[in-house]
């Protein structure tokens, strides 16, 4: 989405919050970022930080989550749907959408499949396996 540089990436959404609630003009992954961060109030005071929120650390072993990776993963899934990439996912979400019926809700659900390859990809040294995240993905929705 931005590259690799943490402090960047972390910038691209402190900044499109900001801007969206002040009603600036956004592009278009500006306001991509801003209807996510939307959906998740839980990350509005951190945001609001401003500076202070591009240099923590969100450490799983003291339970914390890092929520710049979960509004990321909403972005990507939403980027894949975009691009039918891998081909396939669009069918597999709507058919997950068609039964759950909260975009919101699916979303979370894909991002278990998408984390589970992006850590097998990051524990194998492999690029992501996309059969396997689209089989993951499919499954949800027969579930």
């Amino acid at each position: 989405m931005f590259g690799d540089n943490r402090e960047q990436l972390r910038r691209m959404y402190v900044d499109a919050w900001r801007k969206q609630q002040a009603g600036e003009p956004l592009s278009p992954l500006e306001a991509m970022i801003g209807e996510v961060v939307g959906m998740h109030p839980e990350y509005h005071a951190l945001l609001a930080q401003g500076e202070d929120a591009l240099d923590r650390d969100f450490l799983p072993e003291h339970g914390e989550s890092n929520p710049f990776m979960h509004m990321g993963m909403h972005i990507a899934i939403r980027e894949q749907l975009g691009t039918d990439r891998p081909a396939g996912i669009v069918d597999a979400i709507r058919a997950l959408l068609a039964r759950v019926q909260d975009a919101h809700a699916v979303e979370h659900q894909v991002m278990e499949c998408l984390g589970q390859s992006l850590w097998e990809a990051q524990r194998t040294g492999q690029p992501p396996d996309e059969a396997a995240y689209l089989r993951c993905v499919q499954g949800l929705a027969r579930r």
